[in-house]
């Protein structure tokens, strides 16, 4: 369920080729203040999938050292009722700038299984060192931490990209530099939980995992229209496979115009 969580925060957020253009000076024009969606993960051994638990992303407009932020908190819990199995009560939090969207603080609470870890980082993006419970880390320019990344990348332009492109991203967690990509799939329609949808698709390289195989075996699909909203997300598991669908959303900045039909 974690990684799931990790995967779904992690799934929309590169840079081009170019050093990471589009994360550094970015402008928003994607979402505003208050908005929060709503994820169900679904988990299946035998091709019939159950609700296993549920992941949600609220974003506020607050000030940190006197600088106006946005704070956004990411969450993933599992279901009561699968609890007995592995228990999961994760909370994500990333403050960026409103001008650039870049990471000043990221605070991670992980309680999985009786694994807990608590983890406070903070950005200096003028040198370029991310401070973390353990010391000082060396980081590439503008180098984002898992939530930032996704509202960063919710702003790019995908029109400058064709099916087969990868475009790399980096990103600092658990005190390492990961340098990954997402191979772009281009366009389809996606028919999931909440309704059919006009979207973008992709295929993320992931790091094999305790959960998840290495390679690009996961699929993402984002919604087509400048909202640029996560709807789904499909991969195989060490054991089954899992789908998470968005099913909520409240004060998207535009209305969410891929949206074809209901269920």
């Amino acid at each position: 369920m974690s990684k799931i969580f990790i995967s779904l925060l992690m799934v929309t957020g590169w840079l081009k080729l170019s050093a990471g253009e589009d994360f550094c000076g970015i402008r928003n024009t994607a979402f505003q203040k208050n908005e929060v969606i709503s994820y169900s993960v679904f988990y299946s051994v035998i091709g019939l999938y159950v609700n296993a638990g549920t992941a949600t992303f609220n974003l506020t407009l607050e000030e940190l050292n006197g600088k106006p932020v946005y704070h956004a908190i990411g969450t993933g819990n599992s279901n009561s009722s699968y609890d007995w199995i592995f228990k999961v009560r994760d909370r994500y939090e990333s403050y960026f700038d409103t001008m650039h969207l870049q990471p000043l603080k990221f605070v991670r609470h992980v309680d999985e299984g009786g694994y807990k870890k608590d983890q406070i980082v903070l950005f200096n993006q003028q040198s370029n060192i991310a401070i973390s419970n353990d010391g000082s880390y060396k980081v590439p320019n503008c180098t984002q931490d898992v939530l930032s990344a996704v509202y960063n990348a919710r702003n790019i332009d995908f029109n400058k990209y064709k099916p087969g492109d990868k475009i790399p991203f980096t990103m600092f967690l658990d005190n390492e530099i990961y340098n990954l990509y997402i191979r772009y799939m281009g366009k389809e329609i996606v028919r999931t939980k909440y309704g059919k949808f006009r979207a973008i698709k992709f295929k993320p390289l992931l790091v094999k995992g305790t959960m998840f195989e290495g390679g690009e075996k996961m699929t993402v699909w984002i919604s087509d229209d400048p909202n640029h909203v996560p709807i789904r997300i499909e991969s195989p598991i060490v054991i089954g496979s899992v789908k998470v669908d968005m099913m909520q959303y409240r004060n998207l900045r535009y209305p969410l115009s891929s949206k074809l039909s209901v269920r």
